[in-house]
């Protein structure tokens, strides 16, 4: 049997598009970043003005926010005949498939599990219901590698 490597496919255009939105948003608010800003304070009247490194650090924050959005195009499931490597958002497994009890992806389940023996289980987040045929596909393509090393 061969190597298998999934990864989810909407989320993926989905969060690249709002992470450009985000930095492009928070670029163009950095250049109204300008001039005199007034503010009252407790009755007194002060004033301020925004420098050049303010309108940086709004653009350096648009694009930590859109780097933390790009986590979710993270998750990964990469299979072959010895186990399965799963990473999701946060974190990952390495299992052997003799640990897998079965692999599942449950009607109303927004992504595919791995039942382990000790009655645990781990989600993987690469195969989406929304990405339908597609995660149906990985879930075949896995349960065939896991038959596969439990018969032979």
């Amino acid at each position: 049997m061969t190597d298998v490597s999934f990864r989810p496919q909407k989320i993926r255009w989905v969060a690249g598009s709002l992470a450009a939105v985000v930095v492009v948003f928070f670029t163009v608010l950095s250049f109204g970043l300008h001039g005199q800003a007034g503010f009252e304070n407790a009755g007194q009247v002060g004033s301020g003005s925004f420098q050049r490194g303010d309108q940086a650090a709004m653009i350096g924050l648009g694009v930590l926010f859109g780097l933390g959005i790009l986590a979710f195009c993270r998750p990964r499931v990469a299979a072959d005949d010895q186990g399965v490597h799963v990473r999701n958002v946060v974190g990952g497994y390495d299992l052997p498939w003799n640990v897998v009890r079965a692999v599942r992806f449950d009607r109303n389940s927004p992504w595919a599990q791995l039942e382990l023996l000790d009655d645990e289980q781990v989600s993987i987040h690469a195969l989406q219901a929304v990405d339908k045929d597609y995660a149906v596909d990985g879930v075949r393509a896995l349960r065939a590698l896991h038959t596969a090393s439990q018969t032979g």
